[in-house]
């Protein structure tokens, strides 16, 4: 098992044709071996086309072939054991236990969308029986059932080389969905992203899946990823990135003659509103807490507290305090890339330049350290400047924060009211401060996917529960979520047969209910055959 920089197209693994790199080691700055290659034109056309041919073979599969496809892949990703989790950590600067956890992630979801494509509620069956003797009309016999969509591409993410690449959640949801897939690897850590494809490739030949079910290829630049999201074979996309990004791919998703669904999770502020009791019994902790989630992973999570909310009082000036002092005490921290690196940095001299907006405490300098670093760095400002100045809502990708110090309760509320669409909110609050607050509660939850209290934003558990996404522009579909099992439901489509011949149907609308499905039959759950 190792790195050999190819790209694996139905099934084949082959040198790309489209030029030549190398990944680079952003705690060092230096290059890593071996050399890569990029697709060409004519080879992503193959990947298209053989995508494309495996549809409706592995749309035919059961729930449980496809389950154990998945538990394959993950058995087949955690045997890559120190071999990954090494080059992980060169792409990414990351340390050894949260490259180890990120294999844990990535392998428990898509042994979590096994378990969940066993149960087969996902397919949400719902069957209404002829009624020919009704008068004054007789009814027809009309099943449905949700069905895979189409090939779907997904595009690697910078800070995710593992839980959200080439067998992240996106990919673990649309096989599980019965779609096949096309990952475009990120450039960042595409040695990871190789690794976990030999993987899946391995899993994709044990359980006699069709060879275009899963694909991976790397590209310079944007075409590559213009040309995947355009083009006709495709039928939806997921992707983990910067909103200018997103954006742009998702205009190409809209403007095809056939418009596609184009999920995106683009990243927000996820702001973190104090309220005064908790702040009058606990300062300090919430401070240390905050800082914590600030710069865990040098804050490159898009779920990182990029601003914090409460009334100017004492409770405030003590956390402004003590998250100023957790703050000076960090070290400056690697960065995912030199394009993240000087990212960040534009950022934070943005929001240091805006009228209004102070400096509380700054990290430590990056000064002459190796490879690509950020200086953690936290601002305050008013609440009246925050609410003038839409410069202040933009996320900076990195350990930066703002403080808004609101005058009163009636501020902070245009504050909240005034946020763009988040993908989290979290509120620190005792009892007391949320049974008199029921009103800014509704507000911060209309604005946010999800809503913690008494925690921070940062550790995205992956379950059944789980929603991560939220009103634009965090997402770009409010109503779906890319981490849980429900993320699966982006990847389907509901389809309906009226007097559909039995043999005809799917095993799902069966009426001997081959795959012992809960169906919804005349308005009633149940298992049992018609």
């Amino acid at each position: 098992m190792s790195v050999t920089g190819q790209q694996l197209i139905s099934g084949q693994w082959q040198p790309g044709q489209g030029g030549r790199y190398r990944a680079i080691n952003p705690a060092e700055g230096a290059a890593i071996e071996p050399e890569l290659t990029y697709a060409d034109e004519a080879q992503i056309q193959a990947a298209l086309v053989s995508a494309e041919a495996a549809a409706p073979v592995y749309a035919a599969t059961s729930p449980e072939q496809r389950a154990r496809f998945l538990d394959a892949c993950a058995d087949e990703v955690m045997a890559l054991g120190d071999t990954l989790s090494e080059r992980v950590m060169q792409e990414t600067g990351y340390p050894k236990g949260r490259a180890e956890g990120e294999r844990g992630r990535t392998c428990g979801q898509l042994k979590m969308f096994a378990r969940h494509i066993r149960a087969g509620d996902y397919l949400d069956a719902r069957i209404d029986s002829a009624l020919p003797d009704r008068e004054p009309m007789p009814r027809p016999d009309i099943r449905f059932c949700k069905q895979p969509i189409g090939p779907v591409v997904v595009f690697g993410s910078s800070n995710f080389p593992l839980a959200f690449s080439a067998a992240g959640g996106d990919t673990a949801s649309a096989l599980a969905a019965g779609c096949p897939v096309i990952v475009k690897s990120h450039n960042s850590h595409p040695g990871s992203g190789e690794l976990v494809a030999q993987a899946v490739a391995r899993a994709v030949r044990q359980c006699d899946m069709p060879a275009g079910v899963f694909q991976f290829l790397s590209g310079a630049g944007n075409d590559i990823g213009a040309t995947l999201v355009s083009a006709s074979e495709v039928k939806a996309v997921g992707f983990t990135g910067s909103y200018r990004g997103g954006m742009a791919l998702h205009r190409l998703a809209n403007e095809r003659p056939e418009p596609i669904p184009f999920f995106a999770e683009m990243g927000s502020i996820n702001p973190v509103v104090l309220l005064p009791e908790a702040l009058q019994q606990r300062a300090d902790t919430i401070a240390e807490g905050f800082v914590g989630s600030l710069s865990l992973g040098t804050g490159q999570f898009c779920v990182n507290p990029g601003l914090v909310a409460a009334v100017a009082d004492a409770g405030l000036e003590a956390f402004s305090a003590a998250a100023a002092r957790g703050v000076e005490a960090l070290p400056a921290g690697v960065m995912l890339n030199e394009g993240v690196a000087k990212a960040y940095q534009a950022g934070v001299d943005r929001l240091a330049a805006q009228a209004g907006v102070s400096r509380v405490a700054a990290g430590e300098p990056v000064g002459n350290q190796s490879g690509f670093r950020g200086q953690a760095a936290l601002f305050q400002a008013d609440a009246k400047v925050f609410l003038s100045n839409e410069v202040l809502q933009e996320e900076i990708f990195g350990p930066s924060s703002l403080i808004v110090r609101c005058a009163d309760e009636a501020e902070l509320q245009q504050v909240v009211g005034a946020l763009q669409g988040q993908l989290s909110g979290t509120l620190q609050a005792t009892e007391a401060d949320l049974q008199a607050r029921t009103g800014l509660i509704s507000l911060l939850q209309a604005r946010v996917g999800r809503l913690v209290v008494n925690g921070f934003p940062t550790g995205v558990e992956v379950c059944d529960a789980m929603m991560h996404g939220g009103p634009f522009p965090a997402a770009s579909d409010s109503r779906f979520t890319s981490v849980g099992t429900a993320a699966i439901d982006r990847f389907l489509r509901p389809g309906c047969y009226q007097n559909m011949p039995e043999a005809l149907l799917p095993p799902a609308l069966r009426s001997d209910n081959p795959w012992q499905l809960r169906r919804l039959v005349e308005g009633e759950w149940t298992q049992a055959a018609l």
